[in-house]
C-alpha cells in the first residue's frame, strides 16, 4: 500500500504519523498534545526536509507550548482577547485561561488531549482522525462543542488540515477557528525567502495588537516579495481564493510552500520571530479580539456545525 500509519515514540513524544511510502514524504501528529502538526517532511537532495518548526521532546513541550503555541489548534477563538474580557448575548464573560500579559490567547484546545477515532489508508492517500471534546473547561466559555481534526495526506506532497466545530450547547456559541504552524523551509534564514499572498489590506492593530477597527491598504505582498529584515505581527485580509492563498519561496534550495484555503479562512495572521528561523503563518476565520469587534465572527446554532480547510502543499521549483 503506498500510504500507511504508524505509531512512534520520538523523544518521549507519542506520534502518530502518515506516511507515502513512494515518495516518503511524511506528515506527524502529537494527538496528546492539542492534535498539534509535529512534521511535515519531504525528501530533497540533501535528505529529509522538515518544514515545521516543532518541539524537540515532550519536556520541550511542557515548558515551551503555552508560550510559543507552535502548530496550536486556534478554538473557540485566535490570538489576543483583551483582558480575556467579552460581552455574549447580554451577558459579560471573562476567561479563567490567560496569558502572561493578562490577554486571553490562541484559544483554549492548545495543550488538550485528542482521541484517534479513525485511521484510513489507501492508495492514494490516507488520514487521521481526531477529536476533542469541550465540555465548559473554561468558566468564560461556559458552552459545549467537539472539535473533529482530520489530517490527510494525498499525493504531490499535499496535505490537508479539516475542522469540524460541533456546537452541543442548548444556545447559540460565539466561535472563530485558526491554526499557528511555524514554517522553515531549509537552514536558511527567512531574510532570504520571498513572500507572496493574496491581500491589499491590513488591519490596524493598537499597541496591544488588538484591531481598531481600520483597514490600511497594503499591497507589499501582492507579489512575490524578499522579507530581508521586514518584522511582520499583523493580520491581512484575503481577497482571492481562486489561486494560492499566500506562497513561500525559500530561492537558496528552490523548496516552496503553497497555502490553499477558502473563505472560511479569511484572516491570514503572520508574524517573524526575532531568530529568523521561522516565519507563523496564521489561517484564521475571524480577526483577534472578534468576539467584541465582529469581524469574522461565527454565530453557531446549537446541534449545527461549522467545517474549515486549509492546505498545505509544498513544491520544488529547481
Amino acid at each position: 500500500m503506498n500510504f500507511t500509519i504508524e505509531q512512534v515514540s520520538e523523544n518521549g513524544l507519542q506520534v502518530y504519523k502518515i506516511i507515502n511510502q513512494k515518495t516518503k514524504t511524511s506528515v506527524s501528529i502529537l494527538p496528546d498534545h492539542g492534535a498539534l502538526l509535529h512534521a511535515f517532511e519531504v525528501m530533497t537532495p540533501n535528505g529529509p526536509l522538515n518544514i515545521i518548526e516543532n518541539y524537540k521532546s515532550e519536556e520541550e513541550v511542557q515548558q515551551e507550548l503555552t508560550r510559543s503555541f507552535k502548530s496550536a489548534k486556534l478554538s473557540p477563538f485566535a490570538c489576543r482577547i483583551p483582558e480575556g474580557k467579552y460581552n455574549w448575548e447580554g451577558k459579560a464573560y471573562e476567561f479563567k485561561t490567560k496569558f502572561f500579559d493578562g490577554s486571553a490567547i490562541h484559544g483554549l484546545l492548545h495543550s488538550k488531549p485528542y482521541q484517534v477515532t479513525e485511521v484510513i489508508t489507501d492508495e492514494s492517500q490516507a488520514s487521521i482522525h481526531l477529536q476533542y471534546r469541550y465540555q465548559s473547561d473554561d468558566e468564560g466559555y461556559p458552552f459545549d462543542y467537539t472539535c473533529d481534526i482530520v489530517y490527510s495526506l494525498r499525493e504531490n506532497d499535499l496535505v490537508q488540515l479539516s475542522t469540524t466545530i460541533h456546537n452541543h450547547s442548548t444556545q447559540a456559541i460565539p466561535l472563530a477557528d485558526g491554526w499557528h504552524p511555524y514554517f522553515k523551509l531549509g537552514e536558511d534564514p527567512i531574510n532570504t525567502y520571498t513572500l507572496e499572498f493574496a491581500s491589499n489590506q491590513m488591519l490596524e492593530f493598537d499597541s496591544k495588537l488588538i484591531p481598531t477597527g481600520k483597514l490600511l491598504n497594503d499591497t507589499r505582498f501582492s507579489k512575490a516579495t524578499l522579507l530581508e529584515a521586514t518584522f511582520l505581527d499583523n493580520c491581512f485580509l484575503l481577497n482571492n481564493f481562486d489561486q494560492h492563498v499566500c506562497t513561500l519561496t525559500n530561492p537558496g534550495n528552490g523548496i516552496q510552500l503553497q497555502i490553499h484555503t477558502n473563505s472560511h479562512y479569511p484572516y491570514l495572521q503572520l508574524y517573524t520571530p526575532d531568530d529568523r528561523k521561522s516565519i507563523a503563518i496564521e489561517n484564521l476565520s475571524g480577526a483577534p479580539n472578534c468576539f467584541e469587534n465582529k469581524m469574522g465572527l461565527i454565530v453557531l446554532p446549537p446541534n449545527q456545525e461549522q467545517v474549515f480547510k486549509v492546505k498545505y502543499q509544498i513544491k520544488k521549483i529547481q
